[in-house]
């Protein structure tokens, strides 16, 4: 017999088959989703930049009112003497810009244009992130409701989704409010405009996100984590919202964002057609409607608010852009 190979105590301890060299133990911790996700976000130099934008939109509309408080704004003071008695217009050159204006004032009244952008634009976020939460809560709760069960109960939602995309959304729209105009529901004024705008912009556009998280949905439950909830005995209600809604985020996230700019627009669309928010309320919209009468004598008064929806808009597409190539890279 031979004997039996004796092992230094050194060689006797157990050896990892392959060693990182100069690896710490930060650099080879794994990475979540979001993790990797944000790393690809922040490649993007676009989308950052339009994330920055939409960041300060969002603050500057939270401080409209403090800062109109802070400063002693105020968008609906009238200041004829810088108005021309003979054509109604602003005096001096580029709508009345000044010190104290820096963005002109409008003509007929001589209200700080400025101001009214600033007071303008947390109604326009309001509204369309009001709106946005509505569509999102209805269509995620409906897709997945449909995708999941599927047979009748998809055919049924199916259906509704058809029927409310057959609807002529602006018509619509027009009609409610301005049936609603003088008030309802106890409401009256500003927040009644403001409780229609949202419930009909988000009420109606539900069935979009609705066939998105359908979709998704339908691809899901056949995945091996939705088996084994059910052979652990999980009942429909809890896979639907504690299994599979957790990995609908990520495009319904990418949705709202893509969805608020066109939100954004449509309570311009109403309030340029004067069924949205009514005046003295300053809002987008109005302003453009109210610049139409003078554009080729006072541009500036339409540029102004033209290019804060255009920049609002543009900021939030960007950044919806990149969210769905950092969330899905199969989208580039």
């Amino acid at each position: 017999m031979t004997a039996p190979i004796e092992t230094t105590g050194a060689a006797a301890e157990a050896q990892p088959e392959a060693v990182l060299a100069n690896a710490t133990k930060g650099q080879i911790e794994g990475r979540s989703l979001g993790q990797i996700a944000w790393t690809r976000f922040k490649k993007d130099r676009v989308a950052v930049a339009g994330g920055i934008v939409v960041f300060l939109l969002i603050l500057v509309a939270i401080l409209s009112r403090p800062i109109q408080a802070m400063f002693g704004l105020d968008p609906n003071a009238f200041h004829q003497d810088l108005i021309d008695a003979n054509t109604s217009l602003p005096t001096g050159g580029f709508g009345g810009m000044s010190l104290d204006h820096p963005l002109g004032v409008d003509p007929k009244f001589g209200r700080d244009i400025a101001t009214r952008v600033l007071e303008g634009s947390w109604v326009s976020l309001v509204v369309a992130f009001g709106s946005t939460i509505l569509s999102n809560v209805i269509g995620a709760i409906m897709g997945v409701v449909a995708g999941y069960y599927g047979g009748r109960v998809d055919s049924v939602i199916s259906r509704l989704m058809d029927t409310f995309l057959a609807f002529p959304l602006l018509l619509f729209a027009i009609a409610i409010s301005a049936t609603l105009q003088g008030g309802a529901f106890g409401l009256n004024g500003l927040p009644l405009h403001l409780s229609v705008l949202i419930f009909v912009i988000g009420f109606f556009n539900w069935p979009y996100l609705g066939r998105i998280v359908r979709g998704q949905t339908m691809a899901l439950r056949e995945r091996e984590f939705v088996d084994a909830s059910r052979g652990m005995g999980a009942k429909g209600p809890y896979i639907l919202f504690r299994e599979l809604m957790p990995n609908l985020v990520g495009p319904i996230i990418v949705y709202s964002t893509l969805l608020i700019p066109t939100n954004i627009l449509f309570e311009a669309s109403l309030s340029f057609l004067g069924v949205g928010i009514q005046p003295p309320q300053a809002s987008w919209g109005g302003m453009l409607r109210e610049a139409v009468t003078y554009y080729q004598v006072d541009p500036q008064y339409m540029i102004v608010p033209g290019l804060a929806i255009f920049v609002t808009v543009l900021a939030f597409n960007l950044l919806g852009d990149g969210l769905r190539d950092a969330l899905d890279p199969r989208s580039r």
